[in-house]
């Protein structure tokens, strides 16, 4: 059931994938991280479903006690034009983790989301790795997606919430957005410790003097601290480093 992936075949469609951090043997919510991968194999092939449980179970058994880690699992959809039915796979791409980073620099796309697949992480992730270089030759770290009406999606490789006040908000459930974990322990965190949330529509504009966050399984809380193309600041980061250090207590052992 556990395949060891190196490198990708090029023929091979990448048809969901699923990451978190592990840090000496703990990570945070992996039950979440299974249960949001499991979704998107059933739906897209009843072989490998067959195969989450032992697999879940090897990847668990094998994740690295000591170190800094960011594994990959992944369900490969067969080669392109194989005829042979059930050739799909489940994988565990073990990579060490890179560095833990501080501040982040947005750039607001000047296109509409171009993925095809957005709420699962897979089909598009070579796509949102384009989009992020893209990011950086306008001196920015990452690219925030807007929809066709110019709103915001989320990043091209995080999730986008920001703070109206005391009020922590997001996207609302109709924006075609990749659910988050960390979005939703974020969001517990807030409510845990007395403060409101809500979802709504924005676009960028709408965000100026508000304090941004960018989240990932990888980075946690990363503060925005400038947004390129906006046109004026946003605000300082001031809840930042007290949720961050809260989302790292969330981290159990494996």
């Amino acid at each position: 059931a556990l395949v060891a992936c190196q490198d990708l075949v090029n023929e091979v469609r990448l048809a969901a994938a699923d990451s978190f951090l592990v840090e000496d043997g703990r990570v945070r919510n992996l039950a979440a991280h299974y249960q949001r991968f499991s979704a998107w194999v059933r739906g897209s092939s009843e072989s490998a479903a067959g195969q989450l449980e032992s697999f879940f179970a090897a990847v668990t058994q094998i994740m690295p006690r000591e170190g800094r880690w960011f594994p990959r699992i992944e369900l490969h959809l067969g080669l392109q034009g194989d005829a042979e039915p059930n050739n799909d796979a489940l994988y565990l791409r073990l990579r060490t983790a890179p560095e833990q980073l501080e501040g982040i620099t947005l750039w607001t796309m000047d296109t509409p989301d171009p993925r095809a697949q957005p709420t699962v992480k897979g089909p598009d992730l070579s796509l949102c790795m384009q989009l992020r270089r893209k990011a950086q030759l306008h001196s920015a770290d990452e690219a925030a997606i807007v929809d066709s009406d110019g709103r915001l999606v989320e990043g091209a490789l995080s999730a986008i919430v920001w703070w109206r006040g005391d009020v922590l908000c997001a996207p609302d459930h109709q924006t075609r957005w990749l659910e988050s974990v960390t979005r939703n322990e974020v969001f517990e965190l807030a409510k845990s410790l007395g403060y409101q949330t809500r979802v709504e529509n924005v676009k960028p504009a709408d965000l100026v003097g508000c304090e941004v966050w960018a989240l990932s399984s990888l980075q946690g809380i990363r503060a925005v601290t400038d947004w390129v193309n906006l046109g004026s600041p946003v605000g300082a980061p001031a809840r930042a480093e007290k949720f961050q250090k809260r989302l790292r207590m969330l981290a159990t052992a494996i």
